[in-house]
């Protein structure tokens, strides 16, 4: 089984920031087997809950590792919970690093730094635009630094970006 990462905000996305956030979930469903593709957050709050609600309804396997600060937080029935122990900084390397690749739905400082574990492990980064901070992490693309370890790769439409992690995963 192939597991995507999720980087998104911990706030509330706009309307319309929600509703591309459930169409790239739509579309990750019907791009890649959800038997053969769990989903991996790092909370069910903001961004996250949005994606986690539809991809439950859609049948995914849903992950979540909420940082120790958070792990008493309701979570879902059907997702699996993660109590990894650690706090929000270090929860973010466990879920980084057990995806096969990262999808940012926008966010802050603990988007970035889920963009740059990312590409310190050399794991495929594909970033919807948000218009939030970390959309300005594009200034730096492709590469954050000369040693080149992964592409930021940045889509406007989510269909875009679903088709090209079935692509990359090799899930279709």
């Amino acid at each position: 089984m192939k597991i995507i990462s999720f980087a998104g905000s911990s706030e509330e996305p706009s309307p319309s920031h929600a509703r591309r956030i459930v169409e790239l979930v739509d579309a990750l469903a019907s791009e890649c087997c959800t038997d053969r593709v769990a989903l991996a957050f790092g909370g069910y709050w903001g961004a996250m809950k949005i994606a986690i609600d539809r991809a439950l309804e859609r049948g995914f396997t849903v992950l979540i590792f909420p940082p120790v600060e958070k792990e008493h937080f309701p979570f879902p029935e059907r997702a699996i919970v993660v109590r990894t122990g650690a706090s929000y900084r270090v929860r973010s390397v466990f879920l980084v690093r057990s995806g096969d690749i990262l999808i940012a739905l926008g966010g802050a400082s603990g988007t970035i730094q889920e963009i740059i574990t990312a590409y310190c492990e050399a794991k495929p980064i594909l970033i919807l635009r948000s218009g939030l901070d970390s959309d300005r992490l594009e200034a730096l693309a492709p590469y954050i630094d000369r040693r080149g370890l992964a592409e930021l790769r940045f889509f406007d439409d989510p269909r875009d970006l679903a088709r090209e992690v079935a692509k990359i995963l090799g899930v279709r």
